[in-house]
């Protein structure tokens, strides 16, 4: 016998803003949150000088500099988030927290980028000037998780998800599998970026970014046939997953129910995407959630900007789907934050299920004939009465990750 797992606290740091009521409400503002940066015009030969970045998160009094000794911005935005999701879970003071009962899965592409570039300084400079006992906690691919472990004492599972642009979602993913395999009652789940330069600089030699430097407000634009390239976004988010039997007798408010995920790899190229992997993909997460296609009402998809991603995962998405099933991407308003993607966005489509409302994908005017013929959303938001929604992610090494969301009033 398998373990029902429900979503009973929730809370993010966005571009669209800190707050997930917050960040719900602008999606219906139809404005993205990209802007010029400036500080990139320095960086010679980086084409693009965009990003979407958050501007109006203050580092709660309780970090003080002890407790950021071994933080980034990164692990900073993960632990904050994680406390205010246990708050909206009523669990922050729960003895459940650190008996052993409840882990922490949770990633991000890299550490604080500052912090491996104070290792790097002392190769390059031949001298330890930058360092300190906390310098590789700060740099560490796991130091989302290790920071909420820490902070909260947790005792139980610590999974850290290091894959790229699936950190969030895989942290989901594999947060619901130990709950509901009995390995756990409650996870802290989700992912966390901190944008830095460097970021954009991988992206750019890639020739994957955007470079419409002079109207931040066209891009990115998903699927669209003028789309030129991702934009690079920063954030967190923190899920709080509980065993529903536990749920229950605590009284806990309930905002879904998550009843199935699926991941694997493309085992093809290191960063062009496989639409047959893909496919796949959404089948597994269907026949994990004892689903058909057709229960599907809403599928938010992974829709970067990028060239062959969008191409791909509109493939394979009409593979499984056909044109019936609606689709969106909020990464035309966040642009793609990277290790938090998946965590934010299921978080969105949860809040957008509720409130029977879904975004559009900003930009989109004239999908590319490459693309398969979807049900995109586009222009305005759409009512749509939402049941079950999935949400997919996929990330460089041909890592995937599909998540299938339940409604629960």
């Amino acid at each position: 016998m398998t373990n029902k797992v429900v979503v009973t606290g929730r809370s993010l740091i966005s571009p669209l803003g800190s707050k997930v009521k917050e960040a719900y409400n602008r999606l219906h503002s139809y404005n993205n949150c990209v802007s010029y940066q400036k500080e990139l015009e320095k960086y010679e030969n980086l084409n693009t000088c965009l990003a979407a970045r958050i501007d109006n998160f203050v580092i709660p009094e309780y970090f003080d500099r002890k407790t950021k000794r071994t933080m980034g911005n990164v692990a900073i935005m993960a632990v904050a988030t994680a406390k205010e999701a246990l708050i909206d879970a009523n669990l922050l003071e729960n003895e459940i927290i650190s008996n052993g009962q409840t882990g922490v899965s949770y990633g991000s592409s890299s550490g604080s980028m500052d912090a491996i570039l104070d290792f790097y300084s002392m190769c390059t400079d031949n001298k330890v000037k930058s360092l300190n006992s906390g310098s590789y906690i700060k740099m560490m691919p796991q130091t989302t998780a290790v920071n909420i472990s820490l902070f909260f004492k947790t005792q139980g599972r610590l999974v850290t998800t290091s894959t790229a642009c699936t950190s969030g979602s895989m942290g989901i993913g594999y947060a619901y599998e130990l709950i509901k395999n009995g390995v756990q009652t409650v996870m802290i789940a989700g992912g966390a970026e901190e944008f830095h330069p460097v970021q954009a600089g991988v992206f750019d030699t890639l020739y994957a970014t955007s470079i419409k430097n002079d109207t931040p407000n066209l891009t990115p634009a998903p699927f669209d046939k003028d789309r030129d390239g991702l934009v690079i976004g920063e954030g967190a988010g923190t899920l709080i997953l509980e065993e529903y039997n536990h749920a229950i007798a605590r009284g806990a408010k309930i905002y879904a129910e998550i009843v199935g995920f699926a991941t694997n790899t493309d085992g093809t190229h290191i960063t062009n995407p496989n639409s047959d992997a893909m496919t796949i993909l959404m089948k597994e997460a269907l026949k994990s959630a004892n689903l058909k296609p057709e229960d599907i009402s809403y599928i938010n998809a992974h829709g970067t900007g990028t060239k062959q991603g969008d191409i791909a995962e509109s493939i394979a998405t009409y593979n499984v789907f056909g044109s019936k099933c609606p689709i969106s991407s909020i990464k035309g308003y966040t642009g793609h934050t990277l290790g938090a993607c998946g965590a934010i966005e299921s978080i969105l489509t949860i809040e957008m299920m509720r409130n029977r409302w879904f975004c559009p994908t900003l930009n989109l005017n004239n999908p590319d004939k490459e693309c398969a013929q979807l049900d995109y959303i586009m222009h305005t938001g759409r009512e749509i009465d939402a049941k079950y929604a999935m949400t997919n992610n996929f990330a460089f090494g041909g890592i995937n990750t599909s998540i299938i969301l339940k409604l629960v009033r």
